[in-house]
């Protein structure tokens, strides 16, 4: 299992992704699941993948080889003129790949080959936007009304974001939001973990260099998950009693 979120703020996007493959008693697994492209000036695409492991990378492979491949190589994901026309590239390949890996062996196949991808970026003159994508290759996009997409372990993280959430906050408070939201989520199931991988994207930079990895002994977000714990207490214990 895993979690990712993709947020959109008015001035920009945060992506915030866990790197937990697996999980045990005795057997822990970290993988990376944001991947980026981009052309200076011109776009930047950042995609987050959650589902078989197999799939998604074998889905990133093929995306990375037909980027640096020559001309007869296309599509291209820098090639594309718009993010909608990404997402409908990055859906198909992940259901080339989906179908590749399950040949005839039916639904039940499918399956056990799913998953699903958090796509977004700007492109040219485009608005920066983010697209929820299915195991079938289809897509949403995000709206004032759904200014965020989660996928993998969602439950646990998504009541903070609901409550919290304001397109107007800066990006470092949409990145504290996001980080009691992967807390919540870390602290209540064994299959997402850290190191979380972040990616903080300004409107018309064009720049993919605000990243960095969270550790688990990172000082900033052992305060923030500290502090969460006893606002909550503090918050728990203010509450009216309900008197029997």
């Amino acid at each position: 299992m895993t979690y990712c979120i993709g947020l959109r703020l008015n001035n920009g996007l945060v992506f915030m992704s866990d790197t937990r493959t697996s999980a045990g008693v005795d057997n822990f697994a970290v993988s990376k699941k944001m991947f980026t492209w981009s052309v200076p000036g011109e776009r930047v695409i950042t995609i987050m993948t959650a589902g078989n492991l197999a799939t998604t990378q074998s889905m990133i492979s093929l995306l990375e080889e037909r980027s640096k491949a020559a001309e007869d190589r296309d599509p291209s994901i820098l090639r594309q003129d718009t993010m909608f026309q990404v997402a409908r590239l990055v859906g198909a390949t992940l259901k080339e790949v989906i179908a590749e890996s399950t040949g005839d062996d039916g639904q039940e196949a499918a399956d056990q080959f799913s998953a699903s991808v958090i796509v977004g970026g700007q492109i040219g003159e485009g608005k920066p936007t983010i697209f929820l994508i299915y195991p079938q290759g289809n897509f949403i996009e995000i709206t004032g009304d759904t200014p965020f997409f989660q996928i993998g372990e969602t439950k646990y993280g998504k009541p903070i974001l609901v409550r919290a959430y304001d397109p107007d906050m800066s990006f470092e408070d949409a990145v504290k939001l996001l980080l009691v939201s992967f807390d919540s989520t870390v602290k209540s199931n064994l299959s997402v973990g850290l190191p979380f991988d972040l990616q903080v994207y300004q409107t018309d930079s064009f720049d993919p260099d605000r990243t960095r990895r969270i550790e688990d002994n990172d000082p900033i977000y052992q305060a923030i998950s500290d502090g969460w714990g006893d606002a909550l207490k503090s918050a728990f214990q203010q509450l009216p009693a309900y008197k029997l």
